[in-house]
């Protein structure tokens, strides 16, 4: 299975309530077959524009990153179904990197 990594913006709310909605999202992630890796905090954050999602304008957010497993055929079902969560503000799946390049940064390789 190849390795995703989801970038989670939550509105901003009370802790319960930010718990609630991870354990949500991380549960649905199961569900599909998916195998949770790791999930990070990067706290809440004032975001960059004002986003309106399911008609409620949000300025702030808590941004979160989950790493995980998962067969590609759950990622469209994933991403609507996290669009639909009023609690999301906008979720990202982007597939990591797992070979690492044997370059250096002036392009020549060891």
């Amino acid at each position: 299975m190849p390795r995703y990594e989801l970038a989670l913006i939550l509105k901003a709310m009370t802790r319960p309530e930010t718990a609630a909605a991870l354990r949500r999202t991380v549960e649905t992630l199961m569900e599909r077959g998916a195998v949770v890796r790791d999930m990070e905090n990067l706290g809440e954050k004032l975001l960059p524009y004002v986003i309106t999602k399911h008609n409620q304008r949000h300025r702030r957010g808590s941004y979160f990153l989950i790493d995980f497993y998962a067969a590609p055929s759950i990622l469209t079902g994933l991403t609507n179904h996290l669009h639909r969560d009023v609690d999301v503000v906008r979720p990202t799946v982007l597939k990591k990197d797992t070979q690492k390049s044997s370059q250096t940064c002036c392009g020549t390789q060891q």
